[in-house]
């Protein structure tokens, strides 16, 4: 579940030509999720991830996770989805 993008600085130190050291701050995107899986926060640089995915239209699995069990587990909920016959007054939001 996608939560905020947060700003990270980060301060570096370097030498010009003359010898004088100069500090400059460098900030880079920081993505907050929460694991659809194991359901703890976990952060991913935004450089590294599709736009696209930066939304609750996916499913954002974390490192600790494995995606590929995950991905199967949601394709058996949604087969249990659509083997549902239509005369059936089962809630499907539920599943």
């Amino acid at each position: 579940m996608f939560i905020r993008i947060d700003q990270e600085e980060v301060k570096y130190k370097r030498t010009s030509k003359l010898g004088r050291e100069h500090e400059y701050v460098r900030t880079r995107s920081i993505v907050v999720m929460r694991c659809d899986s194991c359901r703890e926060l976990f952060t991913r640089p935004r450089g590294n991830m599709d736009p696209k995915r930066l939304s609750n239209n996916y499913f954002h699995v974390c490192d600790n996770c494995d995606s590929k069990r995950f991905a199967q587990t949601k394709g058996v909920e949604q087969k249990k989805v659509w083997d549902k016959p239509v005369s059936s007054l089962d809630d499907i939001s539920r599943l």
